[in-house]
């Protein structure tokens, strides 16, 4: 099936590449469908583009690439919400905040997307320990130096 996006146009897309968020994205509760398009092959990269609003896409970083100590715990709830059945199923990304270079541009990761590949579901979790990982991270920051 064909649909438009924000940063591509039209482009083909298959049934089962669907993703559903049950509950939207914050402030888009309506936004249910997703499908990730790569963005780049050189860059840990995609972009999180609705199906339904095409005016609804965001640039999401695989942020261990940026980040290598990033991890976090998913709650008992929120892995009954995925479906998680084993944590090889799970990948998570965060929103980019693109700025005027992509050295100043920022990730998300005090709200990562976590993503059951196997079942199709996704989710924004809002992480509870909000000191521990910012919500406007630097991608260009160098390894060891945040805090």
């Amino acid at each position: 099936m064909n649909i438009e996006t924000k940063f591509f146009g039209e482009v083909a897309i298959k049934k089962e590449d669907i993703l559903i968020f049950e509950a939207g994205v914050p402030g888009f509760p309506d936004a249910q469908k997703f499908v990730l398009l790569p963005l780049d092959a050189d860059l840990p990269l995609v972009v999180l583009q609705s199906i339904e609003k095409q005016e609804l896409g965001f640039i999401l970083a695989y942020p261990f690439a940026f980040k290598k100590d990033y991890s976090f715990d998913i709650s008992e709830e929120e892995k009954r919400a995925l479906q998680i059945e084993q944590e090889d199923d799970v990948v998570a990304y965060a929103i980019v905040t693109l700025k005027e270079t992509f050295q100043e541009s920022t990730m998300n990761l005090l709200a990562p997307i976590v993503i059951n590949t196997k079942k199709k579901f996704g989710k924004q979790i809002v992480l509870q320990d909000s000191e521990l990982y910012p919500l406007r991270y630097p991608i260009g920051l160098e390894e060891g130096s945040a805090k």
